[in-house]
């Protein structure tokens, strides 16, 4: 009987360690000062992973091919937060209400714009690009093109865009994990930056072809010449430059911390 009390003992105590070693700590995350030695979820090849591996000291990075991948090991508990572009940030959190968004005024305070990329010394793509977006800029059309992908309603309704180009195509490459601005819509790919590359195949005379692709393939993609420009929310950086060219920005967005809630 003793021996039987005894095992029952030892079972209760291994039990009660288990449970303690297993316990999730509750962090509280308010914002940039509170990551430091976390475990944080960023998307590959983007300056948000960057941003992470430069500024939070102890930090245990995780990188994932997406946002919406990250997002998944935050709700299962395997990571403590997300760093991303707000407005994938908002998509995201939009479809998982146990999830919510910290923002952090060194973010805001550090828009970073989005541009396109080219093939460096492509000057004959860049300023269809460039005179594309200032077009847009100028005549109404990208105000349009917010009020569709990013409307206060929520509904984003695909604009139609008119091309006549009976020949020829024109390659954009992306990353559809990325709303608004590039994502899977039923059998196709959409958004912002898709449409955007509608009006510049229509403005070049010729058809766009979008090519889907992890977002750290996109540079090295357009250095082989298997696509022609990438947009795809991408944004400036120094080490970027080295190897493209960029458009004028079209776009500003900041960083922010996905939570669970």
């Amino acid at each position: 009987m003793k021996k039987i009390l005894m095992f029952a003992l030892i079972l209760l105590l291994a039990a009660s360690v288990c449970f303690a070693g297993g316990s999730k700590e509750k962090k509280v995350i308010n914002g940039i000062a509170d990551l430091e030695g976390l475990k944080i979820g960023v998307q590959t090849g983007t300056t948000g992973e960057a941003w992470v591996q430069d500024n939070v000291k102890g930090v245990k990075l995780n990188s994932f091919k997406s946002g919406i991948d990250a997002a998944l090991d935050l709700k299962n508990g395997a990571i403590d937060c997300v760093v991303l572009d707000e407005l994938p940030a908002q998509a995201i959190v939009d479809k998982n209400p146990e999830l919510a968004i910290v923002r952090d005024a060194e973010f805001s305070a550090n828009k970073e714009e989005y541009v396109i990329a080219v093939k460096k010394g492509n000057k004959a793509v860049l300023d269809i690009v460039d005179a594309t977006i200032k077009e847009l800029q100028a005549n109404g059309g990208y105000e349009k093109l917010v009020a569709a992908f990013m409307p206060v309603d929520g509904k984003i309704v695909i604009p139609a865009i008119a091309n006549d180009a009976k020949s020829g195509t024109i390659k954009l490459g992306t990353n559809a994990a990325f709303p608004p601005f590039e994502y899977v819509e039923g059998k196709n790919i959409a958004g912002f930056d898709i449409s955007m590359g509608e009006y510049i195949a229509a403005k070049a005379g010729v058809k766009l072809e979008v090519v889907d692709m992890a977002f750290d393939s996109l540079i090295p993609a357009l250095q082989a010449g298997t696509i022609d420009f990438i947009a795809a929310g991408m944004s400036i950086t120094e080490e970027r430059k080295k190897n493209v060219d960029f458009s004028v920005p079209y776009y500003a967005s900041e960083q922010v911390i996905i939570i669970r809630k």
